[in-house]
């Protein structure tokens, strides 16, 4: 089995990280012996690791292994008594980790393919820095450096904002006043995917942002993306000046798929419950964030054995769609989870109905709470933030983002 096989079966992903001096309140550091003493001991970072599937035999030698090198492990009740494998969760430092994965490799078989995958994980974990091959040259995206999408609906019906820029000349100085507000991509859409709403034809699509790519990549060299899920409206719009693919599908169409292997453009890969008509009637998860990251695990690797260029595709948990308010809070508090994917991650939370439920706020209210959500995201470790607010929305990235890394040089002493 190859590793992208054994990955999609073990989804192994790392849920938590604390420090060594926040053991002690902490699950992930009970049962640790810690490595070294002051100093040393502040800087030591535990690290929770959750592996589905796990059959019992190796489920037990992973225990003992963790246990061997001092860390903690957990094996969980089979999920299926007919198919008897487990979920495993790990909890150990980064030098713990070494032990357990010489300790797997030793015994060969099976264990060697789980090692090689927890190795994986972990440094894709550790991860920050990632770049985008555009037309132009390459759109980095790293720590500390929020990279923002703005948000251009050309469509009569989006929640937010539909029908303000329906007409090309408006839309196309929104696109230009965004850019000068600190937008990176510019990312424009001609269907509404707000819950509820029923598709848009191709053609519709289709003369509702070319016109508008067209006219604002002649003013413009910021990057365009295209929000749709037809290849038809992609092609069209990367014949107008587009670079990057936003699919809410996750690439569903195979033509879709194609056209971005051919075109080796960036590609924006969303998780999404349903369609976005039926999206919201009573999603349900088990695992939420464990599903997500193997729904984005999955169709990264459909994408890449399609020939869409790995280092090319970003993921999206996709807030709102197919989520309860409840489950838009837990994958925020949750989102480097998808940090274990080892891909950039994008998220929109702009205006959207969570923020609204929770300050009791209509649309054109929701500016605040959608600063406060970005802040939180970039902290959380989110590379391109997709709004419609882009001022607002940037310098609250850069705090939050400058607060997480907690190396933004010191400017004064206040």
């Amino acid at each position: 089995m190859n590793s992208q096989a054994l990955a999609a079966r073990f989804n192994p992903r790392v849920i938590d990280s604390v420090s060594g001096a926040d053991t002690t309140e902490h699950p992930a550091g009970a049962g640790l012996v810690l490595e070294g003493d002051g100093a040393t001991r502040r800087q030591t970072r535990f690290l929770a690791v959750r592996i589905d599937r796990v059959g019992l035999p190796l489920a037990q030698r992973l225990r003992q292994a963790a246990l061997s090198a001092g860390a903690s492990a957990t094996i969980g009740n089979p999920v299926d008594a007919a198919v008897p494998r487990t979920p495993v969760t790990i909890a150990a430092t980064r030098g713990q980790y070494r032990n357990i994965l010489d300790r797997l490799r030793s015994a060969n078989g099976e264990g060697t393919g789980l090692a090689d995958c927890l190795d994986e994980t972990l440094r894709n974990y550790e991860r920050t820095d990632y770049s985008l091959a555009l037309p132009d040259g390459q759109l980095p995206l790293g720590a500390g450096r929020p990279v923002i999408m703005g948000i251009l609906n050309v469509t009569p019906d989006s929640f937010s904002d539909g029908g303000r820029y329906v007409e090309v000349d408006t839309a196309v100085e929104r696109a230009l006043e965004m850019v000068r507000q600190g937008a990176s991509i510019i990312d424009v859409g001609g269907e509404s995917t707000r819950p509820g709403s029923l598709p848009a034809t191709a053609d519709e699509e289709v003369s509702r942002v070319v016109p508008v790519i067209e006219a604002f990549s002649r003013q413009s060299l910021c990057p365009v993306s295209i929000d749709t899920s037809k290849p038809e409206v992609a092609r069209a719009a990367f014949g107008a000046g587009a670079s990057i693919i936003n699919d809410i599908t996750a690439l569903g169409d195979a033509e879709m798929a194609a056209f971005a292997a051919e075109r080796g453009c960036p590609v924006i890969l969303m998780h999404m419950r349903g369609t976005p008509r039926t999206m919201q009637e009573a999603p349900v998860y088990e695992d939420l964030m464990g599903e997500i990251t193997l729904f984005l695990r999955k169709a990264v690797d459909t994408a890449v054995a399609a020939g869409v260029r790995r280092e090319q595709i970003v993921v999206d948990p996709g807030i709102g769609f197919g989520k309860t308010l409840a489950h838009n809070l837990n994958i925020l508090r949750s989102l480097k989870v998808l940090a274990s994917l080892g891909r950039p991650i994008l998220v929109g939370t702009s205006r959207k109905s969570f923020i609204g439920a929770i300050l009791d706020a209509p649309v054109d209210e929701r500016r605040f709470g959608t600063a406060a959500s970005v802040a939180l995201c970039a902290a959380g470790g989110a590379h391109i933030l997709r709004v419609h607010d882009v001022g607002e929305c940037l310098d609250a990235a850069t705090v939050g983002a400058a607060i997480a890394e907690g190396s933004f040089r010191e400017i004064g002493s206040e």
